[in-house]
């Protein structure tokens, strides 16, 4: 390209392609993500995009089911969580 920008996978930032759930609803990158160019952008782009917040939620359930935070930790992250969705959708992302 001529500006130096490097070209983009079609599949470029779409959490479900490039971080899909795998066994015991783990998240992780497939093989065919592993020899691109545009990797890190790319999940970077899918985490801090709309379904982002999923993947945190996640994270939040997770952490509370193995211990490591407690019911009001796991409540108020939920929270914080449910108000940037509710931010994301005023704002029309």
């Amino acid at each position: 390209m001529k500006d130096g920008t490097k070209k983009r996978p079609l599949c470029f930032g779409i959490l479900d392609v490039v971080f899909p759930k795998g066994k015991g609803d783990l998240r992780s990158t497939p093989e065919k993500c592993m020899g691109c160019s545009c990797k890190v952008e790319c999940l970077r782009s899918a985490v801090s995009g709309r379904d982002g917040l999923e993947v945190k939620e996640e994270m939040v359930d997770r952490a509370y089911s193995s211990g490591r935070i407690t019911f009001l930790e796991r409540w108020s992250r939920k929270k914080a969580l449910d108000r940037s969705r509710k931010d994301r959708k005023e704002d029309g992302c």
